[in-house]
Parts: structure tokens; sequence; C-alpha cells
């Protein structure tokens, strides 16, 4: 009996320490920007993104909330300029992505497919459609319609 008691304590120790989770969700994304208030007119009125205040009510940062929780930082400071690859970017999905491409238009905000043709849409073969645009210190920013 103390074996078979061994035993299930040690298969119970195994499922409890390989179901080991530490629930991370995205608490924020913190870029550098050149002019933290022109990058805000961006994140605001073209993202439509609600600023919150920044907690020391600091110069130089700006932030904004992406649904409900997680949030775009701006930090105004100097750094040494580097290549924006499309690749390296930040993902915001919607299920109004015709709603988005009509105010970037709108806006007079370009955006592209991956590839990069002007005013198109990607069609992944997920059925995702997707667009890019970038920020005004050109950091690139994908929009898809990928479901949560």
């Amino acid at each position: 009996m103390k074996k078979l008691y061994s035993i299930v304590l040690i298969c119970l120790f195994s499922v409890i320490v390989s179901g080991q989770s530490f629930d991370f969700k995205i608490d924020h994304f913190a870029i550098v920007v050149d002019d933290v208030d022109k990058s805000a007119e961006f994140y605001g009125t073209i993202l439509q993104l609600t600023e919150t205040p920044h907690p020391d009510k600091k110069p130089g940062f700006r932030w904004f909330v992406v649904d409900g929780s997680s949030q775009i930082h701006l930090i105004q400071k100097e750094f040494a300029p580097f290549e924006k690859n499309k690749s390296m970017h930040l993902c915001l999905a919607t299920q109004d992505l015709d709603g988005v491409i009509a105010h970037l238009e709108k806006n007079d905000t370009p955006y592209s497919d991956w590839p990069g043709k002007e005013n198109a849409v990607t069609l992944r073969t997920d059925g995702v459609r997707q667009i890019y645009l970038q920020d005004p210190d050109e950091y690139w920013i994908e929009i898809n319609t990928v479901k949560h």
C-alpha cells in the first residue's frame, strides 16, 4: 500500500509540475519615438486608441490602451536610427478591416499588402485578411482579421 501511495504521489506531482503555466498576458509594447506628440496623434487619431495617463505624468511619455488591458507606450528619447523591417511589427486584430481601411483612406494614411502593393489587402491561406502601414517613426503595424 505504501508503494502504491508513493507511486500515486509521484504521478500527481509530475502532472502538477509539467502542467505549470505562467499565464502570461501582454502588458505593453514600448517604442522609442522622435516626437511623442506627433506619434500620439497617429495612435489616437489614425488607430483610434484611447490614451491613458502615465502614472507619474512624466513628459515624453504617452500611453495608449489596446483591448482593455494591453497598452502601447510611446517614449520620446534619442536613439540610434535603424532599419524598420516589415517582419518586425506590431499586429492589431479587428473584425472590421473594411471600416479601418475606409478610415485610413479618409485620413490619407497609406497602407499596403505584405508584398508592398499600395491600397491592397493580403488574403492569407487561412482566410485572414491583413494590411500594413507605418507610424510617423516608420514602425510597421499589421492590422488583420484574426479572431481571438
